[in-house]
């Protein structure tokens, strides 16, 4: 429903949740302005240039569940058949490592789960049984718990065995919630499940980035934005807001304005300083962070990994810090040679210096496709960042979109929500805070 009369509404902030909010309030008939301290937008999850080459400042996976961001990006002209790769769920070592395969058949839903388990390679009968038993029993418990209590828990309680744990719940709990299992929130953990594994086969889907984070929606929204009578600011850095009467007033170095209302759309530790003498903040500054790095390698443009994405088995004590392996150039066919090796939760890789970590992940990759050229990378690339997203805890107390001021609200993946900090989680926050003006 349009707002009657429109408001001017400030957007701070042009991550994911920053542009749902823009992009719903302009939708409602607001009249919006945001304002964004970096020269490009996208937040976390943005576009970087790397010598000429434009990368991301680090590699996302997007599940076929995140409807709302789906949605937002064909409403601004992205097509996600086009702009990203949509593979089943999988969880594939390379041949020379683990070995374990297991990948979902394309059947409706449940039974790409069950030819996945018939068809994996590299679980024993009894891991194969124990899956299963966990799969029925969170289904029938309506994916919740009584009490929240660490993953680590909710699996021993559920007899999951120790290579059921290492091959596949502790990787897939770290991609999803960027936590380690022995501290991350079980609920958390079974509402992204609930989602995937416990929805249609389409949801349980990877969807993998063909083009730059930027060009997925931040971009297009922010044209879309402009084009529709929004205005948009980049590299104008909010320092403070003020009540004023009934409205607001935004202070940067160049300007200040007024508006009926505010959405601080910023990451956490910015929220903390603008809502300072205004809001309590206090929910937000008491939240914990986990890293988040990625490391790309560069080799012959005729290198090719067997498929898009393979699953690394971690092991710090022997040096084995990669998760995950990206090629790029199968992505999206710019970057012949190129892979992108992820860490979540990295609190031990960055604790390596960048030349030490990417030898690291050299030999790692080397080790585990059986490929002793792989040590020697071209050029390789690190990018950590330290405070990627909250620690997902059980119990986490999360602040809400409304402060307890009127008119300014709240938008990002660390808001309450049942997911953890996550592109979807962002724009659900976004949209529900807009929706609250």
């Amino acid at each position: 429903m349009p707002l009657n009369p429109p408001r001017r509404v400030a957007v701070i902030g042009a991550g994911w949740a920053g542009c749902a909010a823009a992009l719903e309030l302009s939708r409602r008939g607001a009249q919006v302005s945001v304002f964004e301290a970096a020269r490009t937008p996208g937040g976390r999850a943005r576009s970087v240039d790397l010598d000429g080459m434009a990368l991301d400042n680090g590699q996302h996976i997007l599940l076929g569940a995140y409807r709302d961001t789906l949605r937002l990006m064909r409403s601004v002209g992205v097509d996600p058949r086009q702009a990203l790769l949509r593979l089943p769920l999988q969880f594939c070592y390379p041949e020379g490592g683990a070995g374990m395969r297991f990948q979902a058949a394309r059947l409706p839903a449940p039974w790409h789960l069950l030819a996945a388990l018939l068809r994996s390679h590299g679980l024993a009968w009894q891991d194969r049984l124990a899956l299963a038993r966990f799969s029925t029993t969170a289904r029938w418990m309506g994916w919740r718990l009584d009490e929240d209590c660490s993953v680590a828990e909710l699996l021993q309680r559920y007899d999951q065995s120790e290579r059921l744990i290492r091959l596949l719940w502790r990787p897939l709990c770290v991609a999803a919630l960027n936590t380690p299992i022995e501290r991350a929130s079980a609920q958390v953990f079974l509402a992204v499940l609930r989602d995937s594994l416990g929805a249609r086969r389409a949801a349980s889907d990877m969807l993998v980035p063909r083009r730059p984070l930027g060009e997925l929606l931040p971009v297009p929204a922010l044209a879309w934005l402009t084009a529709h009578g929004g205005s948009v600011r980049l590299g104008c850095a909010i320092r403070n807001i003020a009540r004023t009467g009934e409205r607001w007033q935004l202070n940067s170095t160049d300007t200040s304005e007024e508006f009926d209302a505010v959405v601080v759309a910023t990451g956490p530790s910015a929220a903390v300083g603008l809502l300072e003498g205004v809001a309590d903040n206090r929910r937000i500054a008491a939240l914990d962070y986990e890293p988040i790095t990625t490391c790309y390698l560069q080799y012959a443009p005729e290198l090719r990994l067997p498929r898009p994405l393979l699953a690394l088995e971690e092991d710090v004590e022997a040096g084995h810090f990669g998760q995950f392996v990206f090629d790029r150039g199968a992505l999206d066919g710019a970057h012949a040679g190129l892979l992108a090796v992820v860490i979540s939760a990295a609190g031990n890789a960055v604790a390596q210096s960048r030349e030490v970590l990417a030898a690291a992940l050299a030999d790692q990759l080397a080790e585990a496709l059986r490929q002793p050229a792989l040590r020697t990378p071209r050029w390789s690339r690190v990018i950590s960042d330290k405070r990627a997203g909250f620690s997902c805890r059980p119990g986490l107390s999360r602040p809400d979109n409304r402060t307890d001021a009127a008119g300014l609200l709240l938008a990002g993946d660390y808001t309450a929500g049942d997911y953890p900090a996550t592109i979807e989680g962002a724009v659900r926050s976004g949209l529900a805070a807009a929706r609250m003006v």
